[in-house]
């Protein structure tokens, strides 16, 4: 054993704007799924949100 320790790799430090981007991807993501949904009920039904009478 060597008595300077064992050879390490450095960490990995990645930016705090990699994480704000992929969680605004997600986001935008799940906005557009949204829309497209919203969309398509309007085409097919003629209303987003069916009030039950």
């Amino acid at each position: 054993m060597s008595p300077n320790g064992q050879a390490r790799g450095k960490n990995i430090t990645i930016p705090d704007n990699v994480y704000t981007i992929i969680l605004a991807l997600a986001f935008c993501a799940v906005l557009a799924t949204a829309a497209y949904v919203a969309y398509q009920c309007n085409q097919q039904y003629g209303t987003i949100f069916k009030i039950p009478t």
